[in-house]
């Protein structure tokens, strides 16, 4: 009897440690949360606050409307950590169970009163899933696309190749703006006429340049030996002539010039 007795008093024990360990005793205040299901969540998984579990589900419920009630008793002296304004969630990864967490962010609202009902903001990794997926298949058709042989990328890099081939070539940049080859060498001929007339204006002016200092100093005799005057006269006559011939050498030439110079828009010279 004394062994029965005593193998009572250990059950009895056992099982009345176990209810305080589980919180039975314990006085609590229930929070109902409200979601669109259920999934994951079982009887008995913690609520957590800051990683450290204040409250444990108690049953699970299907409220008329069709959500799902999960009520949750939580600790007195745990539930200092709910206020008014705090958060709860429940999140669902792909590999793994499901968590049940509280946030507070302002500790000094007013207590969250006893069966009181929030909202659970759930945060389930699977539904990005799909997606995920539309977003790779996007990507790869856009890659596809990208890389068609008549696609607008290898069009490009098709210009570049030509483009780079040009700049390699005997006329280099000069036939890349100016679209081929034979354009480029119009453009090189015409410059080096140019040179060449530019040339024979340089020598016409040094020969103008030469009989004007001839005429300075004509007439400096003139003025000085008034007795030679009309020697002086004739000999400027025939300066004047030799002056009025270089002169029309060179608008022969500045017309030559405008005639073969590509780029030239005022066809007028100046002469000193």
């Amino acid at each position: 009897m004394l062994l029965l007795v005593l193998m009572g008093v250990l059950v009895f024990s056992s099982l009345a440690y176990v209810m305080y360990a589980r919180g039975v005793f314990e006085s609590t205040q229930q929070v109902v949360l409200v979601a669109d299901d259920s999934e994951g969540v079982i009887v008995g998984m913690d609520m957590t606050f800051s990683g450290f579990p204040i409250g444990r589900v108690r049953r699970v419920e299907l409220a008329d409307n069709g959500k799902a009630r999960i009520v949750i008793e939580v600790a007195r002296q745990d539930a200092k950590w709910l206020r008014t304004s705090s958060v709860f969630t429940m999140e669902r990864s792909i590999v793994g169970s499901t968590h049940l967490h509280v946030f507070t962010g302002v500790l000094t609202d007013p207590p969250l009163p006893d069966g009181a009902v929030r909202t659970v903001l759930i945060g389930d990794a699977t539904a990005e899933i799909p997606h995920l997926v539309n977003t790779i298949r996007d990507l790869v058709e856009n890659l596809q696309n990208m890389t068609k042989p008549d696609s607008s990328l290898n069009v490009s890099l098709n210009n570049v190749q030509t483009v780079t081939q040009n700049l390699k070539g005997p006329y280099g940049a000069l036939g890349v703006v100016l679209g081929s080859e034979a354009n480029a060498k119009k453009v090189i001929t015409t410059l080096d006429e140019s040179k060449a007339a530019i040339t024979q204006v340089n020598a016409i002016l040094s020969d103008v340049r030469t009989s004007l200092k001839s005429v300075d100093a004509v007439l400096a005799e003139a003025q000085a030996v008034g007795a030679n005057a009309r020697v002086a006269t004739t000999d400027l006559g025939a300066l004047r002539e030799q002056v009025e011939m270089n002169l029309r050498k060179v608008e022969h030439l500045v017309d030559e010039i405008n005639r073969k110079w590509p780029l030239a828009r005022d066809t007028e010279l100046k002469l000193p």
